[in-house]
């Protein structure tokens, strides 16, 4: 299974595998659907699986099994003598009549998970697949796309409410469990009814820690209110950038920097723990446009701020945009999710922008007295290095870590 992060960790593994064994390979994953081309040919790679997989996996294990003719499983795309079978989607599964996520191949120290200073056992649940938004960073609208074009099917959807809490019944009974992580891009897009009926259910029978992501757009205080009733202990708002025009012009993100503002202090008020997840430099970032970033978490105070480099992943709006405006070459590859891609920025040094991503919690938290000496930390030298232990000390402090 492949993301473009993964990618060349997996094409080396997969040459030595095949340098040693003749066993069918077959890749999958979101990579798949933006480069299936390059993927299938691979020397090391004899088929691709493009789109879901968990049905026509079982399909083309079957048919191996049974000697009969792989090249017609839908959704595979086979190499066969000099020429590629490319077989079409099949229409999307019911999520409701999947089984039950199995961790046994794992050790069970891989639940293993630190969370507010104690290791947690936790178990990853998905409660719904695909997302509703378009932000032009993210590869979802162009699956959603994919998805409506070939069989005219709505990629986003949501697993019944009972369905769920039986798999965490079952999950939190085998692996012992005491955390909850829900696999969902904006869990707070159900309906208030919806997630009563799951909140109640949840309550009865799991009554666990868990932590979630959303939107602030998504948030009312009936639905907040239902989430501390249920015991969260973590809520992350995707907030990506605090230029409020930039945003909404390049992101595509609606909603005010007030409206966010109001979302995060009735998080406060409703006396859940929040999150903001922040993205710095985009194309035509820009130092200012990073402090407008730093000044709106500011004004947020969220128990913890994360901050990211942009990556351009392939099958988004934003990379066809840095490939138009040369900030990337049409051959660039991401090769590490921290690192950012290989962008060439025109407006701010990548240096610059290692060095805010450094400091952001200590912009985000300290007094402004500190500013200048965060400026200094933001520099990987000796100086820069030995004045940010000295700030990170202070960010400790104020954290009460």
């Amino acid at each position: 299974t492949l993301v473009e992060d993964t990618y060349p960790l997996a094409s080396s593994l997969l040459k030595s595998l095949r340098s040693y064994s003749k066993i069918p390979i077959i890749a999958g994953g979101v990579y798949i659907y933006s480069s299936a081309e390059e993927v299938i040919n691979e020397d090391f790679v004899d088929m691709v699986c493009v789109g879901e997989g968990e049905e026509a996996l079982i399909e083309l294990c079957q048919k191996m099994k049974d000697n009969e003719d792989i090249t017609n499983v839908k959704n595979i795309w086979v190499k066969q003598e000099k020429k590629i079978v490319k077989n079409s989607l099949r229409p999307l599964i019911d999520l409701n009549n999947l089984p039950f996520i199995d961790f046994d191949i794992f050790e069970k120290t891989r639940l293993g998970r630190p969370m507010f200073g104690k290791v947690y056992r936790m178990i990853h649940v998905e409660v719904d697949r695909g997302c509703m938004y378009n932000c032009p960073y993210c590869e979802a609208p162009s699956i959603r796309k994919k998805y409506k074009d070939s069989v005219n099917s709505k990629y986003y959807r949501q697993k019944k409410s009972d369905r769920i809490v039986k798999e965490m019944k079952y999950l939190k009974k085998k692996y012992n469990a005491d955390y909850i992580d829900f696999d969902a891009e904006s869990f707070l897009a159900r309906t208030p009814k919806s997630l009563r009926e799951f909140a109640d259910l949840y309550k009865k029978e799991i009554k666990l820690p868990f932590w979630c992501q959303s939107r602030p757009e998504t948030v009312t205080e009936e639905k907040l209110k239902i989430l501390k009733d249920m015991g969260c202990s973590d809520l992350q708002y995707g907030v990506e950038h605090g230029n409020e025009e930039f945003r909404v012009r390049v992101l595509k993100r609606l909603g005010t920097n007030e409206s966010i503002i109001k979302a995060c202090k009735l998080t406060e008020k409703i006396g859940i723990p929040y999150t903001v997840n922040n993205i710095i430099g985009f194309p035509d970032d820009t130092r200012e446009l990073v402090f407008d970033t730093i000044m709106l978490n500011r004004e947020i105070k969220p128990k913890t701020a994360n901050c990211y480099l942009f990556t351009p992943y392939r099958g988004t709006e934003l990379y066809k945009y840095c490939i138009e405006n040369g900030y990337i070459s049409k051959d660039s590859k991401t090769k590490q999710l921290l690192d950012g891609g290989e962008i060439e920025y025109s407006k701010i040094t990548k240096e610059e922008l290692y060095g805010l991503q450094r400091t952001f919690c200590l912009y985000t938290t300290l007094d402004a007295k500190f500013f200048s000496k965060i400026k200094i930390a933001e520099q990987f030298d000796e100086e820069g290095d030995a004045m940010f232990l000295e700030l990170k000390k202070e960010f400790y402090k104020i954290k009460g870590w």
